[in-house]
């Protein structure tokens, strides 16, 4: 999925969060894929806010250092949305061919689009075809994806005053789901929630035999936590960063940093087993069977536990590395695996190719 052009050739993801850019450069290696470039740059919490972006010419010098500091040469740059701005529906229609609904898309949308259609770009996939009866047309399953052009044209010229050249624009659910594909062995029957919680934002998406059965943006992340602890302990938002990350801060007690994590892991595991109960739903009762968190809000103690004891499904940290070569000699491993989590959505544009769909 997303909204391409140009011809086939390599490109770089670029995954703009609210927290931090995450930068990924990847080459096919045979089979798979080895790792070329990555690198992290946090960004004051102030310069994007609730996906919105406040201070675009910092944004802008941030991902110009970002882009200084790796080396990078290539300008043909994937990027990615997710939040209130993206709308992911599967939708029933008569079957039809692609060039027929291609025609018809944007008719067809407005019935489930919240937005003025010309408001929005819009995409679509069809996901499959239900054998036709007796004197019927059949149907078929389409995934539709609208993005408001605001929020593209946002994200777009901050890459493009940057230097680079947007080729391609995801959305952070179906970039999961590209990491996700190229990392782990998909088994059939298996229904895994991939959960990417980030700064203001948690991507859902659920996957049946490895393809796309359901997705929901909820707007909580890392950010409450920091706000929290400044709340509580009337101290400033740098000194609240260091806190959350356990570090030690005047007139802080561990313990009750501790105890505000654990609260908040429970809310935001409360909020991901309701969204399972929605998706059970409309899926006939289907049960998950496995979550895999990512994002960097994953790092925080004890929210793995708390997810399962809130979902009942086994939980584990997702290695968006686990098949992609790591040359030794290029790379500092330790801060890999430290960064990994960070790196989910950037490593699945990484593997999008110029013109592919």
């Amino acid at each position: 999925m997303g909204f391409s052009w140009m011809t086939k050739k390599d490109l770089i993801g670029l995954d703009i969060g609210s927290g931090a850019i995450k930068l990924v450069q990847i080459k096919k290696a045979g089979r798979g894929y080895r790792l070329v470039k990555f690198g992290v740059k946090t960004l004051d919490p102030e310069l994007i806010v609730d996906g919105t972006v406040v201070d675009a010419s910092r944004v802008v010098s941030a991902i110009k250092t970002l882009l200084e500091e790796q080396g990078v040469k290539e300008k043909n740059v994937a990027l990615s949305v997710s939040g209130h701005a993206v709308i992911v529906k599967k939708v029933g229609m008569p079957v039809m061919t692609e060039e027929a609904l291609e025609e018809s898309i944007k008719w067809e949308a407005e019935q489930y689009i919240p937005f003025d259609i010309n408001d929005v770009n819009l995409d679509f996939h069809i996901l499959d075809r239900a054998p036709a009866q007796t004197g019927d047309q059949g149907q078929m399953d389409v995934l539709l994806v609208a993005v408001k052009k605001d929020k593209l044209a946002e994200y777009t010229q901050l890459a493009t005053e940057a230097g680079l050249v947007p080729v391609v624009v995801d959305v952070d659910a179906f970039s999961l789901e590209n990491m996700y594909t190229a990392n782990y062995e998909v088994k059939n029957g298996e229904v895994v929630a991939l959960l990417n919680i980030g700064a203001n934002v948690l991507n859902i998406n659920i996957l049946k035999n490895g393809a796309f059965a359901f997705t929901r943006d909820i707007s909580i992340g890392g950010n409450k936590y920091t706000e929290a602890i400044q709340r509580d302990f009337h101290i400033d938002y740098a000194q609240a960063e260091k806190a959350k990350q356990l570090e030690a801060v005047e007139g802080v007690e561990e313990k009750a940093i501790l105890g505000i994590i654990d609260g908040l892991n429970a809310e935001i595991a409360t909020e991901v087993s309701r969204s399972f109960d929605y998706y059970k739903t409309t899926s006939n009762n289907e049960q998950i069977h496995r979550i895999l968190l990512s994002g960097g809000t994953s790092k925080m103690p004890q929210i793995r536990a708390r997810m399962e004891e809130k979902t009942g499904v086994p939980t584990e940290a997702l290695n968006p590395f686990n098949k992609i070569q790591i040359p030794q000699k290029s790379f500092d491993l330790d801060y890999i695996r430290d960064m990994a989590p960070l790196a989910a959505v950037g490593v699945g544009l990484a593997m999008r190719r110029v013109g592919d769909r």
